[in-house]
């Protein structure tokens, strides 16, 4: 038995056999199949050669095969005399395949010549000619080719032609021309049609209008199919601002104003096809339709008499259902602490019938808090959240239904308010945010919360806990009572895409401010300010800060099997003002299941700090700066495996007395950088990812050794060197 022995089948799409795939240089999945015995048919046999993977053996045929498609795809990029030759090397009963491609310089682009005979369509053509993507000069390339037939078909269908598709360009190349260089014939084929005599004629490619626009806003396919004409003869018809609504119904389900206002379609408008996608699209994105079909059809049949045919425009939208009851069990992770959930549901999808998803939630949840050094705690928390969201921008606009039908804007409204009994101490937090999104293309999302409110009072505190966080007056002030009024924007870039095998980059960038209109007023109006120099709202103090933080992450897929995940995050918050101190719920922490794994959650840092008392580990600061990178590697059945190295840390902007080591300083800070690797399981249960990470310390710039490095300094400690964290998704 000869084996296949080395290929990468991500960066060889054209060899037709592929090795055994590999983790770490070995071939696991190769193991569990030879693990199994072939001549056994129980299920543990069968489990193990379906988890597994057969080997590959290797096929002459299967060369030969691939040596041709090498060449045609060379010549497809202009290396039409390109040559393709194999070099096989067998040892051991493994195979090497080696192909050498040999290629001279790639015929290049002379002329480009049309043979349009359609006048119609050759107007258009050299209207868009400046558009093409076949260049002169430019080596010849099928793929652009194909490009260019996609490109053309959407211009050409979005000046009317219904009946026009890709299949009627085609391309004729001429290589005879010499000095490595081809002309290329740009052709359109003319609109091929059968009259009554089954007789089928050639002619020139109509052009269509939409006539009339038929919307069914209650569209039930199984009734249509089952009641047939009596289905349909039971509607009523609405002709509403040009349209004809036809309804079961005389209520509105979703007001007729909304459904129009994302259609780019319009009676007596050219057939457009760009415009037909983008109101399925817009339709679908109010959530309040489960399918939303559009077709056409020419009424009254085609006539060769006229020069512009009409076409009849069908919307078809099913609705979902409108409100939902819902009680959630879930698990729940907040940075590596575990615990579990109730959730009281209540969702309405067109509230006050124009597509608003009104969301409330009741919300009870317990988590077990597991630190180094301390016995296991628990913390409760009871909430409500309520959220009200609109498909529109609710303040006016230059151009609003410009915007909407550009961007699908949408209008956020929540409030939410928050009961936490932590080891510590308890406290609630009510706030409330006015904000947008909306989309920017495909992979781009904009987010804009001009109001965000935010109150948080501090009920009761451990006494010793309080002593703790008075010894520190950068902790004292984090600790306050606060309220919180500003504004925050995100803008998010994500081009993964579902299902897809592919690489992908994820970008977020946040940006907010807080106190600034409170504290322009209490100046203006010469308040008077509190013995603590800071100034007070409704008897409260607020806080006034700038904060920016970045996270970007790149997934490089190797196989189907394996991938490598990078992420870099940096943030800064920096109070001033009416603040010595950022709010501690804006501060940053470190460790944990969705930071550095080698230590517990909030145990690391800040800087070089080394805490003297462990029974209050809750370390924050206003500067974070991590890295991290995972390998990814599926093992059998719902199980994967990770190896992971993590660095970064935590710093104070400023100066913090009692925690000496802390503040980030330019020229030290990297001496700062903790350093973890580990190892972990994933189990894919589809509906969630379960996660156990085990986290080893590599650099510890608490430790009193020179190097920081711990193998350098001193021998490994278990309980203070490694950590178990037990997560629920992927850390990024």
């Amino acid at each position: 038995m000869i084996v296949v022995s080395s290929c990468n089948p991500t960066k060889s799409p054209y060899i037709k056999q592929h090795p055994n795939k590999k983790i770490f240089g070995a071939r696991f999945h190769l193991g569990l199949y030879n693990l199994s015995n072939l001549e056994k048919e129980n299920w543990f046999h069968k489990w193990l050669r379906g988890i597994g993977e057969e080997p590959v053996i290797f096929d002459p045929y299967a060369t030969t095969k691939s040596k041709d498609q090498i060449k045609s795809y060379v010549a497809s990029k202009g290396y039409f005399d390109g040559q393709v030759t194999e070099t096989i090397t067998t040892l051991k009963q493994k195979t090497d395949v080696y192909y050498n491609v040999e290629l001279k310089p790639p015929y290049t682009i002379r002329n480009i010549y049309n043979e349009i005979a359609d006048s119609n369509v050759k107007k258009l053509y050299l209207f868009d000619s400046v558009n093409c993507v076949i260049e002169r000069g430019k080596p010849y390339d099928v793929d652009i080719l194909q490009a260019e037939r996609s490109r053309f078909e959407r211009f050409v269908k979005d000046h009317g032609f219904f009946g026009f598709s890709g299949d009627h360009i085609y391309f004729r190349v001429d290589s005879t021309v010499g000095t490595r260089q081809v002309d290329i014939y740009y052709g359109v084929r003319k609109f091929m049609k059968i009259d009554e005599f089954n007789k089928v004629n050639l002619i020139q490619h109509p052009i269509y209008k939409v006539k009339d626009v038929f919307i069914y806003p209650e569209f039930f396919p199984k009734n249509a199919l089952e009641g047939g004409d009596s289905y349909m003869n039971s509607l009523d018809t609405t002709f509403y601002k040009g349209y004809y609504f036809i309804n079961s119904k005389k209520s509105e389900r979703v007001k007729y104003d909304l459904i129009l206002q994302s259609l780019y379609l319009k009676p007596g408008a050219t057939y457009n096809f760009t415009n037909t996608e983008q109101s399925q699209s817009h339709l679908l994105t109010l959530k309040v339709y489960r399918l939303v079909n559009i077709n056409y059809n020419e009424p009254g049949g085609w006539s060769p008499l006229n020069t512009i045919q009409d076409l009849n425009c069908n919307i078809q939208l099913t609705p979902l259902s409108q409100q939902s009851y819902k009680v959630e069990l879930e698990g729940t992770n907040s940075a590596g602490n575990i615990g579990g959930a109730v959730n009281l549901i209540y969702q309405n999808k067109n509230i006050f019938h124009g597509a608003q998803l009104f969301n409330m939630k009741l919300k009870g949840a317990i988590e077990a808090l597991a630190q180094e050094n301390t016995s296991l705690k628990k913390s409760q928390e009871y909430g409500l959240e309520a959220s009200l969201r609109f498909p529109e921008f609710l303040l006016p606009f230059i151009e609003k239904e410009q915007f909407v039908k550009k961007y699908n804007p949408s209008t956020i409204l929540l409030a939410a308010y928050n009961y936490q009994d932590l080891p510590f101490y308890t406290r609630i937090m009510s706030n409330a945010t006015f904000g947008y999104d909306w989309k920017a293309g495909n992979f781009q999302e904009h987010i804009v919360s001009p109001l965000q409110f935010n109150v948080v009072k501090l009920l009761k505190i451990d006494s010793a806990y309080q002593a703790e966080i008075e010894s520190s007056s950068y902790l004292a002030y984090s600790y306050k009572d606060v309220m919180i009024l500003g504004g925050k924007y995100s803008f998010i870039f994500n081009n993964q895409k579902i299902n897809k095998s592919r690489d992908y980059w994820f970008l977020r960038i946040n940006a907010e401010a807080s106190g600034n209109l409170l504290a322009t007023m209490k100046r203006i109006s010469k308040s008077p300010k509190t013995e603590d120099g800071t100034y007070e709202f409704l008897g409260q103090p607020f806080a006034q800060y700038i904060k920016t933080d970045l996270d970007v992450r790149y997934n490089y897929r190797f196989n189907d099997v394996g991938s490598l995940v990078y992420r870099g995050f940096f943030g800064i918050g920096i109070p001033y003002g009416n603040s010595k101190a950022i709010p501690f719920e804006k501060q940053y922490f470190s460790g944990g299941a969705n930071g550095i794994r080698a230590w517990q959650v909030r145990t690391l840092g800040p800087g070089s700090y080394l805490p003297t008392d462990s029974t209050f580990l809750n370390q924050t600061a206003d500067i974070k700066l991590e890295v991290n990178a995972e390998y990814r590697f599926k093992l059998f059945w719902i199980l994967e495996g990770a190896v992971f190295l993590d660095a970064g840390n935590i710093w104070t902007y400023r100066e913090d007395p009692s925690r000496p080591g802390s503040q980030f300083k330019l020229n030290k800070f990297y001496k700062d950088i903790a350093v973890g690797t580990g190892a972990g399981l994933r189990f894919d249960f589809k509906f969630v990812i379960g996660r156990i990470d085990f986290g080893m310390k590599l650099r510890d710039p608490s430790s009193t050794g020179h190097s920081k490095w711990i193998i350098m300094d001193r021998p490994y400690k278990y309980w203070d060197d490694f950590a178990l964290v037990i997560g629920i998704g992927y850390p990024f």
